[in-house]
């Protein structure tokens, strides 16, 4: 039984992590720590997981982590990268949830999160964990960088067509919407139920984090750079994302469909819908499986491609537990196989 430890477990992706981990096969929480909650049972906390864990949070203390198989940051940006070094230099594997180790350039870190990185030496060992495009790398990582919940559906979307160089790899436009889950479990004015209900707006239309994550992976599949417009909004709901992405055809009118089918046939967790439906968010809740449709409007040269997840699943927790089974030989399934919840 792989021993688990998960740091910051009172945030969203945090108690996501219990959640899901409680029905893997193969894997056991045996550490879970808050600093604001030392003492407290988890399920006190979270009695949707009375029977399900009996622990209780602790300090991050790296003697207990270290003796972890594996030990996930589900903590804020700045955290991790302070920890991880000593637990990586005890034997551990980390799978770091934030965005501490996303980009390979500290300066371009340090330029986005408005800190200078505590460890930039250790940014070139750490994987980035997009199962789809680094299983091969992940498998043998003792540090995965967890994509970003909108940067995980934006390159699963667009990346068939960067990667058959089907397209103007220069002019690639994400238009994306999240649930208000996706900005965290701290108190935020603008999270507020009289705030975000009945409402739908964009922020961040003049630079996001997520934006050199998703330029940075994305010119890797392409092999070189590419220019992402990327524009998130916020969804009046808990969970989810739907992003729309467009991008110009070399070829107008080709037919995508295939494209995507072929390059997605033996995926697990990504689900091209039928030529004419299009993805839902209701229908991904709860699970980890992005679902994408693609279309050429009118047989033009514009390809759109929709694509929808669970913020919290597939864009998080979930797809942290899918590198995880990968790390450890396990199978990439363990754990993850439920469906989406519906109503």
């Amino acid at each position: 039984m792989i021993r688990v430890g998960i740091v910051g477990g009172t945030g969203y992706t945090g108690v996501e992590l219990l959640r899901l981990l409680a029905a893997h096969p193969g894997a056991e929480v045996v550490a879970i720590t808050s600093r604001g909650e030392v003492g407290r049972r988890v399920d006190d906390l979270f009695p949707n997981l009375r029977g399900s864990c009996d622990l209780v949070f602790t300090e991050p203390a790296a003697a207990a982590l270290a003796a972890c198989d594996v030990v996930f940051f589900a903590t804020p940006h700045n955290v991790a990268m302070h920890s991880v070094p000593a637990l990586l230099d005890a034997g551990a594997r980390v799978i770091d949830l934030s965005a501490d180790f996303r980009l390979r350039d500290a300066g371009i870190w340090s330029r986005w999160y408005g800190e200078t990185h505590a460890c930039p030496e250790r940014l070139a060992e750490a994987v980035y964990g997009l199962p789809e495009f680094h299983r091969e790398a992940i498998a043998g990582a003792r540090l995965v960088a967890c994509p970003g919940c909108y940067p995980t559906a934006i390159q699963l979307a667009f990346a068939p067509l960067l990667a058959g160089d089907l397209v103007d790899r220069d002019q690639l436009i994400a238009s994306a919407a999240s649930g208000v889950s996706g900005a965290g479990r701290q108190a935020k004015l603008d999270n507020i139920l009289t705030e975000a209900s009945d409402n739908f707006k964009a922020y961040g239309a003049a630079g996001h984090r997520h934006q050199p994550e998703i330029e940075q992976s994305l010119g890797d599949l392409a092999g070189g750079p590419v220019g992402v417009t990327f524009v998130p909004h916020l969804l009046p709901m808990i969970r989810g994302i739907h992003a729309t992405c467009f991008a110009r055809l070399k070829t107008p009118g080709l037919d995508l469909q295939p494209v995507f089918e072929d390059y997605y046939a033996d995926e697990p967790f990504v689900d091209v819908l039928p030529a004419g439906q299009h993805p839902q968010t209701r229908t991904v809740r709860g699970a980890n499986r992005c679902q994408l449709a693609v279309a050429v409007p009118q047989g033009r040269e514009t390809a759109v491609v929709m694509a929808t997840e669970d913020n919290l699943v597939k864009g998080a927790s979930g797809q942290a537990i899918q590198c995880m089974n990968i790390m450890l030989g396990l199978p990439e399934t363990n754990g993850l196989a439920h469906p989406g919840l519906l109503p």
